[in-house]
């Protein structure tokens, strides 16, 4: 039953239409807050910004895809964005699990086990909480002393997180997340999950590029409100990394909506006052919402699922889609 809804273009084509009303709505609502203040900004700065955030979610969709690899379904690049960003508009519902749930049933179009969709994304949570704990770990005790004490109880678990990531710890998380589900035929046929050391490998090291253009981001917003150039690197990237997890872990705040704001305004204390840290926080939650309708709309307009053209479903997929272990790196 659930298979046959998932498969109905009319299901799927409402519940797009569902969550565009809501990133549309989340965009609208942005900008309306951040108009007053762009007018007094230099033109290049907000296009940039906006390209940097595409550019730090396009690092963390092949963190993902590096982690989707090594458990046996290595999607095409172009597929895996399509999975990813069409899937994390699901955040701008109430309830993070929804861009989750989107992103395990899309890979399915490409054959992806609904087991190893979840194990992927699972692994990706952890890989982006700990590396983001660490990097403000280290950015914000010498810059925003206020903001590691205040938060001094997340900074303090990067250690243990990060040690968590090794591939036993990982992958035993892992299996013991899917045995509620190994009495379903399609998690046996999927075969048991291992985690490879060389995707978490891959994953963390992606997931650390993806915070030069993040922070960079946060950084260009600082700076264009007031913020010194120098003084506020180290700010402004170990805030966003802060606010980013917090915001994650906040589940019942649509793309963490509120949570980021009140950290990005402590930990930019330092460099701006807290009115100017409230337009960076408005204004970045602005760009990271284009960058997010603009990856989801290109990747769908650049790409097809597999079964789009008449098919029906991922049994027809054709192509190199239709074979993810083959597909092209």
């Amino acid at each position: 039953m659930l298979t046959r809804l998932r498969r109905n273009m009319w299901v799927r084509l409402s519940l797009l239409a569902l969550v565009c009303a809501c990133a549309g709505a989340a965009l609208y609502a942005n900008w309306t807050q951040a108009r007053g203040a762009v007018s007094g900004l230099p033109l290049w700065v907000l296009p940039a910004a906006a390209l940097a955030g595409m550019a730090g979610l396009a690092a963390q969709m092949l963190a993902w895809r590096s982690l989707l690899a090594g458990l046996g379904s290595a999607l095409p690049r172009a597929a895996a964005a399509r999975v990813m960003f069409v899937g994390q508009l699901g955040k701008y519902l109430p309830g993070s699990v929804w861009a989750f749930v989107a992103q395990v049933e899309l890979a399915r179009d490409w054959r992806v086990p609904r087991s190893r969709g979840a194990a992927a994304t699972l692994s990706a949570i952890a890989v982006t909480v700990a590396v983001s704990l660490a990097v403000a770990a280290v950015a914000l005790p010498l810059s925003s002393v206020e903001a590691a004490r205040r938060w001094w109880w997340a900074l303090a678990a990067a250690p243990l997180l990060l040690a968590c990531l090794h591939p036993r710890v990982l992958g035993r998380g892992v299996r013991l997340a899917a045995r509620p589900f190994s009495r379903f035929r399609e998690v046996a046929e999927a075969g048991p999950l291992r985690v490879e050391g060389g995707s978490v490998a891959a994953s963390v090291g992606w997931t650390l590029v993806a915070w030069v253009p993040l922070g960079l981001h946060v950084w260009l917003l600082t700076w264009a409100v007031g913020g010194d150039a120098l003084r506020s690197v180290g700010p402004a990237v170990g805030a966003y990394a802060l606010a980013w997890v917090l915001g994650l872990l906040v589940v019942f705040a649509p793309a963490g909506l509120g949570v980021r704001e009140a950290v990005l305004v402590v930990a930019l204390a330092p460099v701006v006052d807290a009115g100017a840290a409230l337009v960076v926080a408005v204004l970045s939650r602005l760009v990271m919402t284009v960058a997010d309708v603009g990856w989801a709309g290109s990747a769908v307009l650049l790409t097809r699922a597999p079964g789009s053209g008449g098919g029906g479903g991922p049994e027809h997929a054709d192509g190199a889609a239709s074979d993810p272990a083959t597909g092209p790196g």
